[in-house]
């Protein structure tokens, strides 16, 4: 079949935004969900082909690694003829589907409205909501938090306001709007491995060295679900601060 890298604008036309897959073909897994228009869907082949792109990218070096074994990435288009606000519904569904994406960001709205179990949805909505006492910041553990502990999985590694971060008296892990964890922070330091031996390195961000808190605390918070007034919807930063 003949390799396909651009749409001719009649097809753009009828494409408007769209939702597309990359899959591997050599094992048939989805490795990348995104959105877009015109095409938008082949970017990330030019980007891997690209001296000056970026070497870190799981993506990239995945398509990198496809077109080593002389094969080809295939891209599906899930959904098109989609305004751009159904289309980011779509993605962040899709993102929900397929574990172990290289996607960086989850989807928009997965932090308060991703896949849950019944329970959680019971637990979620029933909960009574925390009033918070102290300066709180809380982290949204959704993926990481069924890939390793809890404690590595809320402090390992954020794009966060270091001076803002240390100000905090309790960092609160959340799921899906439920805190779930309570750590206290001695020391945050840039991600590196150096910093956290076993860790990858994670340019520009940040991590903290702490324990959990005393069960006083954690009792006051844990078990209580996230006040609406600290959940904008559609919101994808998973970090926030109650102060």
């Amino acid at each position: 079949m003949q390799s396909i890298e651009a749409f001719p604008p009649e097809v753009i036309q009828e494409l408007k935004t769209y939702v597309y897959r990359l899959i591997d073909p050599r094992n048939g897994e989805t490795f990348y969900v995104g959105k877009g228009r015109s095409n938008r869907i082949f970017a990330h082949i030019r980007a891997a082909h690209d001296l000056g792109g970026d070497a870190t990218s799981n993506k990239l070096k995945r398509i990198r690694d496809i077109h080593v074994a002389g094969l080809e990435v295939a891209h599906v288009i899930h959904r098109h003829g989609l305004t751009d606000e159904i289309a980011t519904e779509v993605e962040a569904a899709l993102i929900d589907a397929y574990p172990g994406l290289t996607n960086i960001a989850g989807g928009v709205g997965n932090n308060d409205f991703g896949v849950m179990h019944i329970h959680e949805i019971m637990q979620r909505y029933c909960a009574e909501p925390a009033v918070f006492a102290h300066k709180a910041l809380l982290i949204s553990v959704n993926r990481s938090a069924l890939e390793t502990s809890l404690y590595e999985a809320t402090r390992f590694a954020w794009k966060i306001n270091k001076r803002k971060a240390e100000q905090a008296d309790v960092i609160l892990a959340t799921r899906y709007g439920l805190i779930v964890g309570a750590f206290i922070a001695f020391k945050w330091l840039p991600a590196t491995t150096d910093h956290f031996p076993g860790r990858e390195d994670a340019p520009g961000r940040f991590a903290f060295i702490g324990e959990e808190a005393n069960p006083d605390l954690a009792t006051r918070y844990v078990g209580k679900r996230v006040p609406d007034s600290y959940r904008k919807r559609g919101a994808a930063n998973p970090i926030k601060y109650t102060w």
